[in-house]
């Protein structure tokens, strides 16, 4: 071979995995071989059509030469080279070897297995004429005949020799009908439902052009592939009708904007006036130019990996193989498990259309190769058990991908490029200024050369074969071959090695250019993985195939049909050689809610985590307000069913039930009360509607509670300031600042008589028969205080006697005030949002409650803190006369 320059080089260093060894490198016609010095290590092949991408970088301080190889398979190896001449002669041997011009040079028409294979079936194995008489075309129905139209490919060069089309339809009609589908590619059909008549028909897009062109061939076609149910000629007639005919479907593969934009080309997509009984839809699949941008972000992040993982290992004494740096939010960001969801979304909607509404689905992308492929072949396989078979996977592979028309050997790139080879100068050393202008002409001629080729690669085989993984994993039962398997014939796909996958049509494969066909020259795929040391490796131990019987009612069957959930998408770690944890992160147990932080359907709120701080209020904070310990009086109050949970508290706000009370004339603010920074309540206060609240605050939580926090403050400034009546001040009394509040204990001035005010932490409930409330220098404040509907909440539970205020008590208001749970449109504790109670009535403030309940239930509580008492509060005196703590937190 001219083109191996060296062909053993010994004493090499490589690089996998983060460990390093040494070794003899070896150059054959078709294979890279690393042979290990040691013995225990296993050889390392790599068939050329596998590298993806070489970069010879410059010497090392250490004097090393190194190449770097990154293969179609996702892995990144290392050799370091003693002499740069020697990594010269590996790199440009590699590379003539691997960038092959024809496909004849590839090492399928050169591998000969060793020992034979012991069976030789697999371009045989799949007869259109047997698959179809499987489904029933000829005996369970009459509506569908073969036709030998493209019995020599001169119909359609990239469709398959035999066709089935409906019975009604002439070959004359045919032949009209086909001058309006992109490249001849005219609906025909793929597969018939064994459970009713509904079908899957594939096609290219119609060429209708800017001119709104038209073929009443066409539309006719159509029109009896959604008729074909009750056909004359079926002999469905005899069982139930099957098929609603408004659900019939168009699926236009691509996203709708694609659709349009190929009607200036002279294509486009149906217009559905002229197509009866149906529908179209547009699933939105990109194309292959997006999907191979997609799959090359993958890459590169896995390679960014590679790199990092090398660069720790080599600055360390010793090398950390299972170190995991890989970048799982670039994974997310490269919108590959997008577009698998996107095409799980779309065999899903053909799935159910085909089963359950037992109507008909036609499916076309631009050319009926790529997408159409995608769709049809996961659909059959969802909706067939058969092809959830070893055998049935294989045929289901050749019939709607190698026979009709996918071009593996564009899409595949397996003639390679001179761009995926990587020097760090092509004219350096000692080369003359000749040679260097040479090379650089070669190189620009190259790179305009084979862009047209590089254009036309894209993963689509390889999208389709994840997606089968998917619905493995989410079904693993269901399957009787495993993840080696598919993992085998994705290798196989870029290795070259058989004949199965070189080549773009069936004609191709079956008709020689002036000589043998291909499939007389190479080797079938099949072959080797049905072989008996394969078929053992590649079986599923866990397959169930008694789960697809149609007439069983036993659990977990569904009629042998399977319903992929779309969602449940995750990269197929074994693939890139990683691990589910490096590549999916680790899964996440699912989260249980606690009674207290259920949303009502009234809140439409969020919930806000726990990490995040509760933002700082604007108002001024010189006297800040203490509150109780959340542990101790959590539960004495009822479940909460409305909450927006501050961050950092116990309680609960909610702005169930609110009703803005007009704000009062503006008067002079008091000199007590801090002027306002500017801030200006925003307009969901003055909004009836609570939902919209919501919608207007931000999915981060700390923001949301901001904005909340503010308005609170804002609009309570605005109640404050006015002169207002004592009833409309006691409702909004809890909006006041901070700055207005005392600590515990501290004395203030005695509100005027009948303003309904108290200080917010004088507990003025008496619990004991005998006792009264004592007279306290606190007792009469600037609040009312909102901790004393606790004791009327547990009360309206543990509920029986009313309790009157004691005669002795100096909170005497000169009339008796209602309950502020009946009339505030706020609730009483601006923290915590407690269901409204009318049951019981209310006097002087104080709400029904059995005080030997209370008594009991606050002595427990008491013995449950003692074990863990709160801290005592710094120059705060005790609260006169109170025998029990009915917030059940205990006193200093």
């Amino acid at each position: 071979m001219d083109a191996i320059r060296v062909s053993k080089v010994e004493n090499v260093s490589c690089t996998k995995n983060g460990s390093t060894l040494v070794g003899t490198i070896h150059l054959t016609a078709h294979h890279l071989i690393f042979r290990y010095d040691d013995a225990n290590e296993k050889e390392m092949w790599v068939p050329y059509p596998l590298i993806s991408l070489v970069t010879r970088l410059p010497q090392t301080l250490q004097g090393q030469c190194p190449l770097t190889f990154h293969s179609r398979t996702f892995e990144t190896f290392s050799l370091a080279f003693g002499k740069e001449t020697e990594a010269v002669d590996v790199f440009d041997s590699v590379k003539e070897l691997t960038v092959a011009t024809s496909v004849q040079q590839l090492y399928a028409f050169f591998y000969t297995p060793s020992p034979p294979l012991p069976t030789s079936t697999g371009w045989t194995m799949y007869s259109p004429r047997d698959e179809f008489l499987r489904m029933g075309i000829g005996s369970r129905t009459k509506a569908w005949r073969f036709t030998d139209i493209n019995k020599d490919y001169s119909f359609s060069p990239t469709y398959p020799s035999r066709l089935v089309v409906p019975t009604r339809i002439s070959d004359t009609t045919l032949q009209y009908a086909s001058k309006y589908r992109s490249k001849c590619r005219i609906p025909v059909l793929t597969y018939l439902h064994w459970a009713n008549y509904g079908s899957i028909t594939r096609s290219s897009q119609p060429m209708v052009g800017i001119t709104q062109n038209r073929s009443v061939q066409d539309e006719k076609l159509i029109e009896s592939i959604f008729q074909t149910h009750h056909s004359p000629e079926s002999r469905a007639l005899a069982g139930p009708v099957y098929g609603a005919t408004t659900t019939n479907l168009i699926i236009d593969a691509r996203p709708t904007i694609n659709a349009m934009g190929n009607t200036a080309k002279g294509a486009g997509s149906e217009n559905m006036d002229h197509y009866k009984d149906s529908k179209k839809a547009y699933l939105g699949i990109d194309s292959i130019h997006v999907m191979r941008e997609s799959l090359g972000k993958v890459v590169d992040t896995l390679r960014e990996a590679d790199v990092l993982l090398a660069s720790i290992n080599s600055d360390l004494p010793d090398s950390i193989p299972g170190l995991a740096v890989l970048d799982r939010q670039a994974l997310r960001r490269s919108g590959w498990l997008r577009h698998i969801q996107a095409i799980l979304e779309g065999t899903l909607l053909i799935t159910r259309n085909i089963h359950i509404n037992s109507s008909h689905v036609l499916i076309h992308c631009s050319d009926g190769w790529d997408r159409t492929s995608q769709l049809a072949a996961l659909a059959e396989l969802c909706l067939d058990p058969f092809y959830r078979t070893i055998r049935g996977f294989e045929i289901l592979i050749e019939k709607d991908w190698l026979s009709f028309g996918h071009k593996f050997m564009d899409r595949c790139g397996h003639l390679s490029s001179d761009k995926f080879f990587i020097s760090p100068t092509e004219m350096g050393g000692e080369t003359s200024s000749a040679d260097a202008a040479k090379a650089f002409l070669a190189s620009v001629q190259n790179r305009f050369a084979s862009q047209n080729h590089l254009k036309e690669t894209s993963p689509v085989f390889h999208q389709f074969l994840e997606s089968v993984r998917q619905i493995q994993r989410q079904y693993p039962d269901r399957f009787e071959f495993n993840e080696r398997f598919l993992h085998q014939v994705y290798y196989h796909l870029y290795s070259c090695q058989f004949g199965t996958f070189l080549f773009n049509c069936e004609r191709e494969r079956r008709v020689g250019d002036g000589g043998p066909p291909p499939i007389e020259r190479t080797v079938s795929v099949w072959d080797f993985l049905n072989s008996p040391a394969e078929m053992e490796q590649n079986m599923n131990p866990t397959y169930a195939p008694e789960l697809d019987d149609p007439t069983s009612r036993a659990p977990k069957t569904d009629m042998g049909v399977l319903f992929p959930n779309p969602k449940d998408v995750r990269f197929w770690h074994e693939l890139y050689g990683r691990t589910d944890e490096e590549m999916n992160g680790r899964p996440q147990p699912p989260q249980v809610m606690e009674p207290e932080s259920i949303l009502s359907e009234e809140d439409n709120g969020l919930q806000s985590p726990p990490s995040i701080p509760l933002p700082p209020s604007p108002a001024s904070s010189s006297t800040r307000m203490r509150r109780p310990r959340t542990r101790a009086y959590r539960d004495l109050l009822p479940p909460r069913v409305d909450s927006f949970r501050p961050i950092s508290t116990a309680s609960a706000f909610s702005l169930r039930g609110l009703t803005p009370t007009p704000p009062p004339a503006a008067s002079s603010s008091s000199p007590s009360t801090p002027k306002s920074s500017g801030i200006r309540p925003p307009d969901f206060f003055t909004n009836s509607s609570v939902k919209s609240v919501w919608g207007k605050l931000s999915s981060n939580a700390s923001a949301a509670l901001s904005v909340v926090q503010e308005a609170y403050v804002g609009v309570a400034k605005d109640l404050r300031n006015t002169g207002g009546e004592s009833e409309s001040h006691a409702k909004t009394s809890e909006l006041s600042g901070r700055d207005t509040l005392r600590a515990w204990g501290e004395d203030t001035a005695p509100a005027p008589s009948g303003s309904g005010f108290a200080n917010p932490w004088n507990t003025t409930t008496d619990t004991s028969e005998s006792s009264s409330s004592s007279t306290s220098p606190s007792s009469s404040g600037i609040f009312d205080n909102p901790w004393g509907t606790l004791s009327r909440r547990a009360g309206t539970l543990l509920s029986s006697s009313p309790v009157t205020a004691s005669p002795s008590s100096t909170h005497t208001p000169t009339q008796q005030r209602p309950d502020p749970t009946l009339d505030s449109a706020f609730p009483v504790d601006p923290a915590v949002a407690l269901p409204r109670q009318r049951s019981l009535p209310l006097e002087s403030g104080l709400s029904a409650m059995t005080l030997d309940s209370v008594a009991a239930s606050t002595r427990q509580r008491q013995q449950e803190v003692a074990s863990d008492p709160p801290k005592p509060l710094p120059a705060t005196p005790k609260p006169a006369s109170s025998d029990i703590d009915p917030l059940g937190v205990g006193f200093s």
